[in-house]
């Protein structure tokens, strides 16, 4: 086993959930959909028609004769709003774990954020953060997971999967640098592996992103801190029968960094949509480029030294370039039969990634900066099948499904000094695809109790050309089966009870499926990783909306996972751990006494743990003895490093439509365990957020955002492994030949951080026309 290095920003793997015991979380009677909480009937038992918005057929109209079955349908009676999904996005169904809620994208951009990564924490629980430059994927944490940037929550825009498979940064890659917060319609939530439909990556959790497809005229300026500039211009017109919207942005961003981020991003986005969320079609077109400098996270002891400031850097010429060119399209129809979706997409990506996060570990003289690049056209196309019926003369539903994705990758990975080639490590060309296919079937058995019971299979096949190593090629399948289960018990008083259980699939980068040497020293011999892993997750919970204007929810959930394979991309092999458990709640609150006044707090905790006893680790340990700077934080322990153990929020939004208006926001992430040994300990964040504007009745807005209120100096987020500078007096000794070998491969073990930006204003300008 190699001494503990770092894992965070580069880890491709995945992990294998085993046992579980417990269950958690379920659907109900209740969905936010216009930022409010809305509530939905339990489920209408209607014969015969439909209350689709689709006109029916003569056939099918009053006096006409009417099937004797009788059909499951939710709608949003009673709704005060309209539904804020977007077109052809499907029929929307009553919530079947207590955690999973819809949230519009109005209350999405009522929230001050630095990002638009971070649109993503409206979900209870969830924190994102960066430990690079602002054209990076985020760092996610979820339910005492760290996420890394992508792995385990699956993210979609308009049905197109975010997370990219067998990439050359991570596993589950997510970058939503692309995305435009204003153009969202309306985000769907969901927890846990308790989903027919949820596949790839959504173990955990996942986030499904409608957008919008019609909007005012919009022209926004916004200037701030740190050279700050964006510019935003959206319009749509009607076209035939439908709408033609289109959306362009422009940003600079230099952040607090004694090497300025030089941000330059350009995006754009081009949608024509028709019809409504259940019957009708959309068609859209992205582009989007982005280059920047990257500031990556510096070992605390060289700022104590005073060698590097705290928003100084170790390798200025750490940073990269990224764009990415999407074309989409989806269906939604309603029939005397239920309902059916489809979609189809194409993107072609790319990414240049240059970063050194050792310094001088692996080579002394030139530094460990490294060249990461992605190349890759994704494809892929789904459907699915809503049949409206009866068990037993009691109402019925079964949904089935087909989704099929392909991703032709080039990858590359090689040893840089100043984004100069110094030598390769490996490249690769990889074909990765995956069919899958679901069933659920839903039955209402009496007014207070439904059951979902769902399967799905999975099949992956991959092809690896390693072109510097045939060793390491190969082609590779797998296939994996994935029983659900969801029962939901109510309403009572406007209260309802929630119970899920399921298996989920991850993938794992497929070079690590077909690996079997060491890229750096082919003699060393590997064992190659499973394609697929199986997870197993359990919920209970209870959602109540008995007093009124509040909606709380309370879920208690377990997760155990066998192994967690890493694939890591600095060093083109991959690496198992212990089998882990994780187990704790969520409580969420929404309170909207009036209608110009919007709380919300959420609190969520985690105990997360390694099972078993590490025995490679402590031989580990024993032969770093003797060098403390090396050996503090590399002894065998129970800790889950990065795992939060807590994260809360709260926060209130005031105002009308016009007028005065405002929010301030509060996050919390609690300190977490860095080494296994609990050695190294990250300390606490809290940050407050605010806004505060005024909208005129003439369409115009005039806002100011304070990120970072209260100026707190704390780290956006922060690891512990073992690096090497030049100043240190370990470095001497290596360099000399005087310290042991395993010492050398290890460092210096410190805390290694990267830093929240300072107190940060911004001034938005906007007009509605």
């Amino acid at each position: 086993m190699r001494p503990r290095r770092f894992e965070g920003g580069r880890r491709y793997g995945v992990l294998t959930l085993s046992a579980l015991a417990l269950l958690v979380d379920g659907g109900g009677a209740f969905a936010r959909d216009d930022g409010l909480a809305q509530e939905l009937p339990p489920i209408q038992i209607t014969a015969g028609e439909t209350t689709h918005h689709k006109k029916l057929p003569a056939s099918r109209r009053a006096g006409a004769s009417r099937p004797v079955g009788r059909r499951i349908h939710v709608s949003p009676a009673g709704s005060q709003t309209a539904d804020p999904r977007s077109v052809a996005s499907g029929e929307q169904r009553a919530p079947g774990m207590a955690s999973e809620l819809t949230v519009s994208g109005e209350r999405i951009n009522a929230r001050p954020f630095a990002r638009p990564g971070e649109a993503l924490e409206t979900v209870p629980g969830l924190i994102v953060t960066q430990h690079s430059g602002e054209g990076k994927a985020n760092q996610y944490f979820l339910r005492g997971y760290n996420l890394d940037h992508g792995t385990d929550l699956a993210i979609t825009v308009d049905d197109v999967p975010v997370n990219m498979r067998t990439h050359a940064h991570g596993q589950g890659y997510a970058d939503l640098n692309w995305l435009i917060p204003e153009s969202i319609a309306a985000m769907d939530v969901r927890k846990g592996p308790y989903f027919a439909d949820e596949g790839d990556f959504a173990s955990v959790g996942s986030v499904h992103i409608g957008l919008i497809d019609r909007t005012r005229t919009l022209a926004q300026v916004t200037a701030g801190s740190f050279g700050y500039r964006r510019l935003l211009g959206m319009d749509s017109a009607k076209l035939g029968d439908g709408a033609l919207l289109v959306a362009g942005e422009i940003g600079t961003y230099n952040g607090p960094w004694d090497n300025p981020d030089m941000v330059r991003k350009l995006n754009g986005l081009v949608r024509y949509s028709q019809g409504t969320a259940t019957d009708g079609v959309s068609v859209t077109g992205m582009a989007y480029a982005n280059r920047w400098n990257s500031t990556d996270q510096i070992p605390q002891r060289a700022i104590t030294s005073g060698f590097v400031d705290r928003f100084g850097s170790e390798d200025p010429t750490d940073g990269g370039n990224t764009n990415r060119f999407a074309l989409s399209g989806r269906v939604a129809q309603s029939d005397e039969l239920g309902s059916w979706k489809a979609n189809a997409y194409v993107v072609k990506s790319q990414l240049d990634l240059f970063n050194n996060f050792t310094y001088f570990l692996g080579d002394p003289v030139l530094g460990d900066q490294f060249h990461q690049h992605d190349d890759r056209l994704m494809s892929g196309a789904n459907i699915s099948r809503t049949l409206n019926g009866s068990f037993a003369g009691l109402p019925m539903q079964t949904a089935i499904g087909l989704q099929s994705r392909y991703d032709a990758i080039d990858l590359a990975l090689s040893s840089t000094v100043q984004r100069g080639f110094i030598s390769p490590i490996r490249s690769d060309k990889v074909g990765e695809g995956s069919v899958g296919v679901y069933a659920e079937n839903t039955v209402r058995w009496t007014d207070w109790l439904r059951t979902t019971v769902g399967w799905r299979g999975d099949y992956y096949a991959a092809n690896v050309t390693s072109l510097f190593n045939s060793n390491n090629s190969g082609r590779v399948d797998a296939s994996l089966g994935s029983p659900k289960f969801r029962m939901v018990l109510g309403p009572f008083n406007r209260t309802e009870l929630f119970l899920g259980a399921g298996y989920g699939m991850h993938s794992n980068d497929a070079r690590g499926a077909t690996t079997t040497e060491d890229p750096g020293d082919p003699a060393t011999k590997l064992s190659p990783s499973p394609l697929l892993v199986c997870t197993r997750g359990a919920e209970i919970g209870i959602r109540s909306r008995a007093v009124t204007g509040l909606e709380s929810s309370f879920s208690l959930f377990i997760l155990d996972q066998d192994s967690e394979i890493l694939f890591s991309g600095d060093a083109g092999d991959t690496e198992a751990t212990r089998a882990s458990r994780r187990y704790g709640f969520e409580w969420t609150n929404h309170y909207r006494p009036s209608s110009w006044i919007d709380i919300d707090a959420d609190l969520a905790m985690t105990h997360a743990r390694f099972r078993g006893y590490d025995s490679e680790q402590a031989a580990v340990y024993a032969s770093l003895a003797g060098y403390p700077e090396a050996q503090l934080g590399n002894a065998p322990g129970s800790y889950i490093p990065n795992a939060p153990p807590m994260v809360a929020s709260a926060g209130v939004t005031l105002g009308e439509k016009t007028g005065w208006f405002g929010s301030l926001r509060w996050r919390y992430l609690a300190s977490s365990p860095l080494t296994e040994d609990n050695a190294f300990r990250s300390s606490a964040t809290s940050i407050v957020n605010g806004r505060l504007g005024y909208r005129i009745d003439n369409g115009w807005r005039i806002q100011l955002d304070v990120l970072n209120l209260f100026d707190t100096k704390a780290n956006q987020i922060s690891y512990a492994y073992g690096s090497l500078l030049k100043t240190d007096t370990l470095y001497g000794l290596c360099a000399g030949g005087v310290a042991p070998t395993a010492v050398c491969r290890n460092g210096v073990m410190d805390y290694v951080l990267h830093p929240v930006e300072p107190l940060t204003v911004r001034l938005t300008v906007a007009g509605t026309f």
